[in-house]
């Protein structure tokens, strides 16, 4: 069996140690036609630094003799096209500059100093020893970045320039430290736009040493900056034809599945509620799957026989702090909290348009909120071009955001660790008022979050947020059952927990406290009561709950207190 390639971002090092690779090799004619100068995004662990090292191997002219070796068996070998091995490569991976504020500058001289070095280095028989002893008279990246294209261009050859993880290090400092550093670096006379400079300028000259350039991020804020607008060249992040470029398909997920004897462990529903559903086009025709995630759980099933203790891996979190500086604003949450609250509660969000290019003060606007959310991964097409969360691993990752937030402003704070043991005894005990009445207890002591627990919906999301500390269930929201929708249908996780005893059904009511009466609380319960009968006789509820018992709660809600916790 060919190992698992998880972890491994080299191409070359995937067909050393004969690993499991899906061919996608088709994909560079297409990209040779669709332009030279290429800007491409994709959310975090999607296959973005080895498809790089792809085109490294096949365009690197000094990589002729390993052609037959890295390539035989793959569609480009049969279809090599007229560029193959006909570039100097020089490669760029901003993740390794730091991103210190007071050492950026110079980390970031002393990377590109290496990357220009060892560039000289490799290809020393076609730039002789003159490449260095003129390299060294110059001082900045940008002039020594200017003098190897001009110095490449005259000896009449081409340089292809990979740059990975371009924006690393500037959205760590905007997230960080905020604008004005991060300007400092990006406008004026900030020494990552005059890099960018350069290289736009070395675009435009005929004689210049620039052939193609590919160019890879999370996000398109810095490269709309560092280059006024975004006029570098073509942003291709959503093309439809190259939606499948990077990722896998769900036809690739079973083929892995049964290239390795898990297609009988019926894995695939599991792995698609959880890595399934990104569309990275309105016009998309099929949802992909998460590389790492695939690799990640394929990888700990073949060792354990079983699902993965955590099934989202820890690399393709994105940091909460990426967003902080969006939502919070001097110790207060703004409106864009309260519109990812609003897409949390509905999953989905009325804005299906994604801006290909804003620089980082329109960041703000709701548009391109969304626009930043969907390149980070947290939102994805559907098939009729609307725009929702894509999977459970989403869902989590927006719940511990909103827990994230409430707490960074101190409006709500809770002892997890309390809250997890809680959820336990209710998976397996069946010991539900426990966690309901301390979140209760907690948000009359903390006064902050009353402002916020104003509706139904409100509070539905708040209880969402801290019932999803553990994975021990699937919460699921208004899900139709039994002619209706439920509020929140807690699904056991079977597929990692097989011996859950309990799963619930809870209907929310909620009364205004000037409408607030014990009439109308017991008319809201009698309603909720009926609704939770009702729910409990759907097929899918009994089928999902594998012979386990299905607890019905009611809760009715006056303003921010919970007026009735009841078992129907």
């Amino acid at each position: 069996m060919k190992p698992i390639p998880y972890g491994i971002a080299s191409y070359k090092r995937i067909r050393t140690k004969h690993c499991y690779y899906l061919d996608k090799t088709h994909y560079i004619p297409q990209l040779e036609t669709t332009g030279d100068f290429l800007f491409f995004i994709r959310p975090r662990r999607f296959g973005k630094s080895s498809w790089l090292t792809v085109l490294e191997c096949y365009y690197d002219l000094s990589r002729v003799e390993e052609f037959d070796f890295l390539f035989k068996g793959t569609y480009i070998y049969d279809n090599p096209t007229p560029e193959k091995n006909s570039y100097l490569i020089l490669n760029f991976n901003f993740s390794g500059v730091n991103p210190e504020v007071d050492q950026v500058e110079e980390s970031f001289n002393e990377y590109t100093d290496d990357c220009f070095y060892f560039f000289g280095i490799k290809y020393q028989a076609l730039l002789g020893d003159e490449y260095f002893r003129m390299m060294e008279g110059k001082k900045s990246p940008h002039g020594k970045l200017s003098f190897l294209l001009k110095y490449v261009g005259m000896l009449g050859h081409k340089v292809y320039i990979l740059i990975d993880e371009y924006d690393n290090f500037t959205n760590t400092i905007l997230s960080t430290v905020g604008q004005t550093a991060y300007h400092e670096l990006t406008r004026g006379a900030g020494f990552f736009r005059f890099f960018f400079n350069v290289l736009k300028e070395a675009a435009d000259k005929v004689d210049s040493g620039v052939g193609r350039m590919f160019i890879t991020g999370v996000s398109p804020v810095t490269m709309d900056d560092v280059t006024s607008g975004f006029n570098i060249g073509k942003q291709i992040s959503l093309y439809p034809e190259l939606n499948e470029l990077l990722g896998f398909t769900k036809q690739d997920v079973i083929n892995i599945l049964e290239y390795y004897g898990l297609e009988s462990n019926n894995l695939l529903p599991l792995m698609q509620e959880w890595y399934d559903n990104y569309r990275f086009s309105s016009q998309a025709e099929q949802s992909m799957f998460n590389t790492d995630m695939v690799l990640y759980f394929v990888d700990h099933y073949l060792r354990r026989n079983a699902p993965p203790e955590e099934m989202i891996d820890h690399n393709v979190r994105i940091d909460y702090s990426k967003l902080r500086h969006l939502m919070v604003l001097d110790r207060r949450l703004n409106g864009n909290f309260s519109y990812l609250r609003e897409i949390i509660e509905t999953q989905k969000t009325k804005h299906t348009q994604v801006v290909s290019s804003f620089p980082v003060e329109d960041l703000t606007k709701r548009e391109n909120f969304v626009s930043l959310l969907f390149y980070f991964g947290l939102l994805s097409y559907t098939q009729e071009g609307a725009l929702q969360i894509p999977n459970e691993t989403v869902k989590q990752l927006m719940y511990s955001y909103l827990r994230r937030g409430y707490e960074d402003v101190d409006v709500f704070n809770v002892d997890i660790w309390r809250l997890i043991g809680l959820v336990k005894e209710m998976a397996y005990q069946g010991e539900w008022r426990a966690v309901f009445e301390f979140l209760a207890d907690e948000v009359k002591k903390q006064t902050a979050i009353r402002d916020y627990l104003t509706g139904e919906k409100v509070i539905q999301t708040f209880l969402l947020a801290y019932l999803s500390v553990t994975d021990y269930y699937l919460i699921r929201t208004e899900v139709e059952m039994g002619k209706g929708f439920i509020d929140l249908y807690m699904e056991p996780f079977f597929g990692k927990y097989t011996d859950l005893k309990y799963s619930y059904l809870i209907e929310l009511k909620y009364i205004t406290r000037s409408e607030f009466t014990d009439e109308k609380m017991k008319e809201q319960l009698t309603e909720a009561k009926t609704q939770l009968q009702q729910y409990a006789t759907d097929v899918q509820v009994i089928k999902r709950s594998q012979g386990g018992q299905v607890i019905k709660l009611a809760l009715v809600f006056s303003g921010w207190e919970l007026k009735v916790l009841e078992r129907c």
